[in-house]
């Protein structure tokens, strides 16, 4: 039976894959960067290393994993322990480009710009969540109930809030957000951030 379970070691190939298959607007991102491990390592494997008890996915029937959501109490502090000590180890792969050529180009940039505060929204919504599902799971209920499921389990941690940050061009995924309560925030060019306060 499909289910939600927590994540266990072990899973992160499948998080990276569906990672991937996601990572552009809600649709495969195969090919779209020279190096197509570049998503999963800063969209979602920092957050099962970092927070694995704030990592829920969706076991199919066959046992495989389909979907996930990962999510962080701390931002400011876990985007400190990103610059400081996740991404050193990994971006020696990826060296910094001084000017953004290229989309992957420009992920990279962000990755290396990353830090505490670089977001306003850890102030009112201190938690921070990625949530992907392969298209399968999609239309089914389950992007509600992982999204339940993180928000118990921070709302248990005494986490006040929780925000997102979403491609503005996902519309599926922007109206899906406000339908469980995230309220739009000012948000940069590309992109649409969301809050909800637990």
């Amino acid at each position: 039976m499909t289910r939600i379970r927590p994540f266990r070691a072990g899973d992160e190939p499948a998080l990276a894959e569906i990672c991937l298959k996601t990572a552009d607007a809600g649709s495969d991102a195969t090919g779209v960067l020279d190096d197509d491990a570049l998503w999963a390592e800063i969209f979602v494997l920092p957050y099962a290393a970092r927070h694995p008890e704030f990592v829920f996915v969706v076991e199919t029937d066959d046992g495989g994993v389909a979907g996930y959501i990962a999510g962080v109490p701390d931002t400011r502090a876990f985007e400190t322990w990103f610059r400081d000590e996740w991404w050193p180890e990994r971006g020696v792969r990826w060296p910094r480009p001084a000017v953004e050529r290229t989309r992957q180009d420009g992920i990279l940039i962000y990755a290396y710009g990353r830090g505490p505060g670089a977001e306003p929204y850890g102030d009112d919504y201190p938690a921070h969540l990625h949530i992907d599902l392969l298209p399968e799971l999609q239309g089914q209920g389950w992007g509600r109930r992982l999204i339940d499921t993180l928000c118990t389990a921070l709302r248990e941690h005494g986490v006040p809030g929780l925000h997102l940050v979403a491609d503005a061009n996902n519309t599926g995924a922007l109206a899906f957000y406000e339908r469980l309560g995230f309220t739009p925030l000012p948000s940069h060019d590309g992109v649409q951030a969301f809050g909800r306060m637990l």
